[in-house]
């Protein structure tokens, strides 16, 4: 079996970054440690990075946004002389497999759209101070800040370099923030990806590449200036304190991961895992306070973080499991009365924060390239935040009526407000306006069913499931669907559920992830990448890489 990656870590263990606050603003540093691979068979040289340096940078973010309320601005800067981020390692990517390669990607991917979501939606601004060169995944990064300060040092430089010398794409959103998020006009954008050296200076600016350029005899104050400029403009709260965020309590066995609010079940011969999430079991707050009590044991939050780790392990580390089979079970009513403490103290900055994150799993989830099948059954709960489960599958059956045997509550569905804006797709849409994009008014009747229980009939009417089984068929149209499922291409589900997914309108976000990431995903299988006279097979070798020339 590979290498179980982890991707629970904690700034007492982090190699590669370091966290330093000083009132409002929190520098975030960059110091790769080059013998700190995941992997063995390459260095980290020059500030690159692998999965094992984004998995510390996801875990920073996460706790500046949780445990560091009073930090309302995060400079982004490196730790090293001469060099900002040399982006992705070229050895890992020459050697790595293909699936590691898209996973890599794709949580990379995930973990700047976080920092974004931080920006836009937390009040934590982010500002990166590049100071040596910036290349590639390196230049990536930098471009999810608010504001990129570049050192005018005749030194320091901006470049995405891929298509010249790796015969491969900017992979984390590079070409598609510098057209749609820095406006650079397509021309120079053309240009500014096909050329190795990058630019730098005046250049920079006029080119909308960077935001400003400082002189290096008034660079540290000048970062500080700007950052507690940032920092003034943020609705981050004062003197309030931080939610710890401990590590997740799990046990590992053969074929099953559990966790207090999760059990995944790992059906490996028939190729699918089951993903079964608990409903609170416990007592929940009544107010703010009793949230802050909670804290870290708020059963949204750890809910979340538990599904989290779940989804990342179940992508990373059991990458033969295509299919994802979603459960519940539990009380609704306690669903329910955590997504009205959610509702209710919407404002408060700690409330805010789980609900972004939530919002954040459930893109995760969105992204994943697993068939989601979800099961509503006697006993189940999918009720309010735990029904997007559901409205995230690829296909959702509810039985009807009671089971033969089972004196549990016949499988019914409730809405809450949680399921009509705050947990937005890629798209902009929420998932019933998603699923619903060629009959709008199918949300509003969804939205009238608020407050009651809503059984397989009357689901099954207002559109909220694919289909409908009585006690009879259930167990045998449960197993021809399952079955068939895996029978079917891997490839082939997973570009169709790819496209499936995200009708509707094309944003920034879709545009990374249904079209930039397919085509880099796509050439990264190509002989002219990846072939024994591929470009990231030969780089730094001293050959040159020999291409077929052919266009598709």
């Amino acid at each position: 079996m590979q290498q179980r990656i982890e991707f629970q870590t904690d700034p007492s263990r982090y190699r590669h970054w370091s966290i330093a606050i000083d009132g409002p603003v929190a520098e975030l540093v960059m110091d790769v440690d080059a013998a700190g691979g995941l992997f063995e068979g390459y260095e980290l040289k020059l500030n690159s990075y692998d999965l094992g340096v984004d998995i510390e940078l996801y875990d920073a973010v996460q706790r500046l946004r949780f445990e560091h309320p009073e930090v309302r601005a995060v400079v982004l800067k490196s730790g090293k002389e001469n060099v900002f981020c040399a982006g992705a390692n070229i050895r890992m990517l020459g050697r790595a497999t293909h699936a590691h390669k898209v996973n890599f990607c794709k949580f990379t991917n995930e973990t700047r759209l976080s920092i974004e979501d931080a920006c836009d939606n937390s009040g934590q601004r982010y500002l990166c101070a590049v100071s040596g060169t910036a290349a590639g995944g390196g230049y990536e990064l930098a471009l999810v800040a608010d504001h990129i300060m570049l050192i005018d040092d005749r030194r320091s430089t901006v470049s995405l370099p891929e298509t010249a010398l790796l015969a491969v794409l900017p992979g984390t959103g590079g070409l598609t923030r510098v057209t749609d998020k820095r406006r650079v006009r397509r021309d120079l954008a053309d240009v500014f990806c096909s050329v190795e050296e990058g630019v730098r200076g005046r250049k920079a600016v006029d080119w909308r590449l960077v935001d400003e350029i400082v002189p290096p005899s008034g660079w540290t104050q000048a970062v500080r200036a700007r950052a507690l400029e940032m920092a003034a403009k943020s609705d981050r709260p004062e003197g309030e304190g931080g939610v710890t965020l401990p590590p997740i309590d799990r046990v590992f066995g053969e074929d099953a991961v559990t966790y207090s609010h999760v059990r995944v079940a790992l059906d490996r011969p028939g190729r699918r895992a089951t993903v079964t999430i608990l409903a609170p079991r416990s007592p929940l707050p009544t107010d703010l306070a009793g949230i802050k009590s909670a804290a870290a044991r708020f059963w949204p939050l750890l809910m979340a973080r538990e599904l989290d780790d779940a989804i990342l392990h179940l992508r990373t580390n059991e990458p033969q499991l295509g299919l994802l089979v979603f459960r519940t079970e539990g009380d609704p009513a306690q669903v329910l009365a955590a997504d009205a403490l959610l509702e209710a103290h919407a404002t408060d900055w700690f409330v805010r924060e789980t609900r972004l994150y939530l919002k954040r799993v459930l893109k995760r989830l969105d992204m994943t390239a697993r068939s989601l099948i979800a099961l509503i059954e006697p006993g189940s709960c999918f009720a309010g935040t735990l029904a997007e489960i559901l409205f995230a599958a690829d296909r959702s059956l509810i039985h009807v009526g009671q089971a033969s045997g089972d004196n549990r509550p016949p499988a019914a569905i409730q809405l809450s407000a949680m399921n009509f804006g705050p947990y937005l797709m890629g798209n902009g849409l929420t998932r019933l306006q998603t699923r619903f994009l060629g009959e709008p008014d199918s949300v509003g009747r969804a939205k009238a069913a608020i407050g009651r229980s809503l059984d397989a009939a009357a689901a099954e009417e207002l559109g909220l499931v694919t289909f409908a089984y009585d006690d009879t068929d259930w167990a045998d149209e449960v197993r021809i669907m399952l079955e068939e499922r895996v029978a079917y291409s891997p490839d082939a589900l997973t570009g169709m559920e790819a496209n499936l997914r995200f009708p509707g309108p094309e944003t920034m976000e879709t545009r990374i992830f249904g079209r930039l990431t397919a085509w880099q995903n796509w050439i990264f299988q190509r002989p002219n990448a990846v072939g024994e006279t591929g470009a990231l097979k030969r780089y730094g070798t001293g050959q040159k890489p020999e291409f077929d020339q052919t266009r598709v």
